[in-house]
């Protein structure tokens, strides 16, 4: 597995997450109903087809922040690793999560709407979606992914 520098990953965060961050985000009272969350791409660091929405704080910076996916359905991130641990919560949809570096569908247990996971830096772990499925992660930044498997980052094929 090849680690990708941090000054690389703050640049594609910054890049691909730039105007996510609402311009409250870091107000002590911050309020969103559904309809204020402001969809965009996703992070160039995950494959094309997703849409994200930085809730509070920002995913490219030193700090506390909760950043909505939303996954389409067939939607596949291969084996990858986070740097720091991350608190997901699944709010709509079912998500597949799977651990390990090899992906495997059938060996995922499917988590719906409501549920929740916690995952240690390093671990290794894919996801699909099995539906139109909305996930918000909560953790520190700067954020970061990994691939297991090299060929596996979109951003090497851009």
């Amino acid at each position: 597995m090849k680690t990708i520098s941090s000054a690389l990953i703050s640049a594609a965060l910054l890049s691909g997450l730039a105007g996510l961050a609402p311009a409250s985000a870091m107000d002590a009272h911050t309020v969103l109903t559904p309809g204020d969350v402001k969809w965009g791409p996703g992070p160039a660091s995950i494959p094309k087809g997703a849409q994200a929405a930085a809730v509070y704080g920002d995913p490219g910076k030193e700090g506390l922040f909760a950043l909505r996916l939303k996954l389409p359905k067939g939607y596949h991130i291969p084996p990858h690793t986070h740097p720091r641990p991350e608190l997901v919560t699944v709010l709509s949809g079912t998500l597949r999560l799977g651990e390990g570096a090899t992906a495997d569908q059938g060996k995922t247990k499917p988590l719906p709407a409501g549920s929740f996971f916690a995952m240690s830096p390093g671990m290794q772990h894919y996801v699909y979606a099995d539906e139109e499925t909305v996930l918000q992660l909560n953790t520190t930044g700067p954020w970061g992914l990994t691939y297991v498997n090299e060929k596996d980052d979109p951003r090497k094929t851009q």
